[in-house]
């Protein structure tokens, strides 16, 4: 009895199951693309943002943070920038003068910008025609220069003509010596050797299509009467006008000349001494086309100059019609014409 009482009473074995979980071997999601193209793309515009900021110049980096530190001011103007006159308001920027375009606070560039309905092409073309006007009045500035050396009877006065060349063209400026004046004293009767140097000078303005301007300066020196009598304004138009008759009567074409003015002591030669001999002078300014549409107001330059009608023609003569090159062909056959007229120099 007892050994089976003690048989009943005997410990069961633990019975111990393991569940083995199994992972499957799926895809492990989409997310990590998405990370990592937004990773590229904030790349991206990090570069491109270097790239904006060192290729853009220091002036215009300064207007573009007026704009995000002031968008209220633009906005209100109805422009695209704080200098911008496209508003109720003339002018615009720091010029308040200008009443059209845009006076920016950025740096000036020299290069010049196209005019309104112009192409950039066509642009091209007239800077192309700018540089053989001032090749042609290069080449006429050493004509005149070599007429006053190769001239016996005019080489002593060689001294007395200068020439150079400005932003209105060819400036001539016969100018008075302290034995040797232009006219005679308070008058603008002209002495023989300034005629013989006009007469010279004459037929060699005819020989470039530009328009001629006449500018008559005098020194300090008041005269007897005072400003309220016959002054130096006066005497330095008289002077400028007898210039423009002996210009004339030596062959200058009388419709090139379009300005003859006197400026008496406004303009010195010698500013530190007002009454210097080499204040009296007879300037001759061979124009631009760029002064002469300031002088006749023109707002958008007049595209049909003497150059453009030149180069109309040099083409035509080789068989090409202008109306029908695109603008790149007129780009190149200008740049031709200049390297030709620079070969011809």
């Amino acid at each position: 009895m007892s050994g089976s009482g003690s048989g009943g009473n005997k410990a069961k074995p633990a019975i111990i199951i393991k569940r083995i979980k199994k992972v499957q071997g799926g895809h492990h999601g989409g997310n990590w693309k998405i990370a990592y193209a937004d990773f590229v793309t904030a790349m991206m515009a990090f570069f491109l943002l270097m790239w904006l900021l060192g290729s853009t110049t220091k002036g215009d980096l300064k207007g573009i943070a007026e704009f995000f530190a002031n968008p209220l001011r633009v906005s209100m103007s109805g422009g695209s920038g704080t200098g911008d006159s496209r508003s109720v308001m003339p002018g615009g920027g720091s010029d308040i003068t200008q009443r059209a375009g845009q006076t920016k606070k950025g740096e000036v560039t020299t290069n010049r910008r196209p005019e309104r309905n112009e192409s950039r092409a066509d642009a091209e073309v007239r800077e192309m025609l700018e540089s053989i006007e001032k090749q042609r009045l290069e080449a006429l500035k050493q004509k005149v220069e070599e007429a006053l050396s190769n001239t016996p009877r005019l080489a002593e006065f060689k001294n007395q003509v200068l020439l150079d060349i400005t932003s209105e063209g060819l400036r001539i400026q016969i100018i008075d010596q302290q034995n040797r004046p232009m006219f005679d004293s308070g008058k603008a009767m002209m002495r023989p050797h300034m005629r013989e140097l006009l007469r010279e000078i004459a037929p060699m303005l005819n020989e470039v299509n530009h328009k001629v301007t006449l500018l008559g300066h005098t020194d300090s020196a008041p005269f007897a009467g005072g400003e309220s009598g016959y002054s130096n304004w006066e005497l330095s138009a008289d002077r400028a006008n007898a210039s423009r008759r002996e210009l004339v009567s030596a062959g200058l074409s009388e419709g090139k000349i379009v300005r003859v003015a006197g400026l008496a002591s406004s303009i010195p030669f010698v500013t530190e001494d007002p009454l210097s001999p080499l204040n009296r002078r007879i300037s001759i300014i061979v124009m631009n086309k760029k002064a002469e549409d300031t002088l006749y107001n023109r707002t958008v330059p007049n595209v049909e100059s003497s150059s453009a009608e030149e180069f109309k023609e040099a083409i035509s003569s080789s068989g090409k019609s202008y109306e029908q090159m695109s603008p790149l062909e007129r780009v190149h056959e200008a740049a031709k014409m200049a390297e030709q007229m620079k070969r011809g120099n």
